[in-house]
């Protein structure tokens, strides 16, 4: 056999590639170029949008008491940074189809730079809104963080590539739930600046890490294995981008999914909003506590959501794609079931372990929802990635605003327990999902190498038939 050094499509990598130039393993821990290097670009990219759009909740008690926001207010603000991600994402889809993932990172993490700094000047609960609205812009990066993921890495590691590069950059909102407040107590302690100058200083380290990440991605990346970007850029003319947009729209794959997203990361990005404040005022712990409580939820993400990745290719290979939508089912359901419990414990210790073990759950759950994204269209991948994020970021707008946004009369804990249901209804309509060449949970494929309508959707399922 030939060694993999010989092999001609192994000349620029140490990886093993396959003829179109995607890796077919994958190395968390390694440089190599292009794969390697794009997927720590990437995800420390949306790391530091993570970071940015989360920087505000952990510093609550100090921002509500210093421009008089009221509990409808805080809700409102929620609410504002999910919505302005829903747009963005659907935009950023085909964006990364027709100019590629770097230029479009960059240019998304650039623009809400600003918006990020502009906290520290605000003054009322109205300009709190629409930066927190801005900054949710910033969100859009997830898309072409997956976007990046597929581009370079092949079926049988697709999953755990997105799970891992998504996972390791939702780690950013745990972190800014431990880092922001620790900020806050050294200006107001050590420095010796007011409450209300501490916390304003804090946001200019937010809006710095995600402009330097961003720089860093117009440096270093590459978009492509091989670099052809510009063969790409041809291809994907107006008139061809508007029927790549229509064959991912009119694909009812992509919806059912962006269902399934939206109640598996649009509830984690719920509770990051509400997490820190909810340990703040029904245990009564301080400010710092309550930022490192919170911060677990998030620091789950270094090895939930890969897991999710991991199991959904080894569910792939063993079973096909019936094995990856019956693990995402199972998974989802049980982040409901715990997520129902937490509402209903009493205890702070108690609720912190069933805390970590909704977060295990509920994040694996959206690392298994990309590990079937990939599989859906490879000509339209953009905007069915597009459609996924925004329905997690759709789902975070509807929890927040029925649940947390202070309208009802409802406790905090009633409506974290209603959440769970919501969850567990939201995983059936998996059901509904199937794939010509590959079937679904409960559905045969209809002969896996046969012709059908469905062939211009270019699907990979072979590699999961072998």
């Amino acid at each position: 056999m030939e060694s993999p050094s010989k092999t001609p499509h192994q000349s620029s990598s140490s990886l093993k590639l396959n003829p179109d130039q995607k890796a077919t393993e994958f190395r968390p821990f390694s440089v190599s170029t292009p794969h390697m290097r794009a997927f720590h670009l990437a995800w420390i990219s949306l790391f530091s949008c993570f970071f940015s759009t989360f920087s505000i909740p952990p510093l609550l008690p100090a921002i509500r008491q210093d421009l008089h926001l009221t509990t409808a207010d805080v809700g409102a603000a929620g609410i504002a940074s999910f919505v302005g991600a829903i747009f963005s994402r659907l935009a950023v889809g085909p964006a990364c189809d027709m100019f590629g993932p770097r230029v479009t990172s960059a240019v998304v993490s650039l623009l809400t730079a600003p918006a990020v700094l502009s906290v520290a000047f605000i003054s009322t609960p109205n300009s709190f809104i629409i930066a927190r609205l801005l900054i949710g812009f910033s969100l859009a990066n997830f898309v072409t963080c997956q976007f990046w993921m597929s581009s370079m890495f092949s079926g049988e590691v697709i999953a755990v590539a997105n799970g891992v590069a998504a996972g390791w950059a939702n780690v950013g909102s745990g972190v800014t739930q431990l880092i922001m407040p620790l900020i806050y107590s050294f200006l107001v302690n050590t420095v010796h600046l007011s409450s209300s100058t501490s916390w304003r200083a804090a946001f200019f380290v937010p809006a710095f890490l995600q402009t330097v990440t961003a720089l860093m991605v117009l440096a270093f990346g590459e978009d492509t294995p091989d670099g052809k970007l510009r063969k790409q850029r041809r291809e994907n003319s107006p008139g061809n981008a508007l029927r790549i947009l229509i064959n991912g729209l009119r694909n009812y794959r992509g919806w059912i999914l962006g269902l399934t997203y939206a109640f598996c990361f649009g509830v984690e990005l719920t509770t990051d909003n509400i997490i820190a404040e909810y340990f703040y005022d029904r245990f009564s712990v301080n400010m710092e506590t309550a930022g490192a409580i919170a911060a677990s939820f998030g620091f789950a993400n270094i090895v939930s959501r890969p897991m999710g990745g991991v199991v959904s290719d080894a569910m792939g290979r063993r079973f096909g794609m019936r094995g990856r939508l019956w693990s995402l089912w199972a998974v989802m359901t049980a982040a409901g079931l715990v997520c129902v419990w937490l509402g209903r414990v009493n205890s702070l210790w108690g609720s912190i372990l069933v805390m970590c073990c909704f977060s295990f759950c509920v994040q694996a759950a959206s690392g298994l929802t990309f590990g079937v994204v990939p599989f859906v269209s490879r000509r339209s991948l953009g905007v069915i990635s597009g459609m996924t994020g925004s329905g997690g970021t759709m789902g975070a707008v509807v929890t927040q605003l029925l649940l947390f946004s202070g309208s009802n009369n409802m406790s905090t804990q009633t409506s974290i327990s209603l959440m769970g249901i919501m969850v567990i209804l939201a995983a059936i309509p998996l059901t509904l999902l199937y794939f010509p060449n590959s079937g679904g949970m409960f559905c045969a494929p209809s002969s896996p190498y046969q012709q059908t309508d469905d062939d211009d959707e270019d699907y990979l399922f072979a590699e999961l038939l072998l």
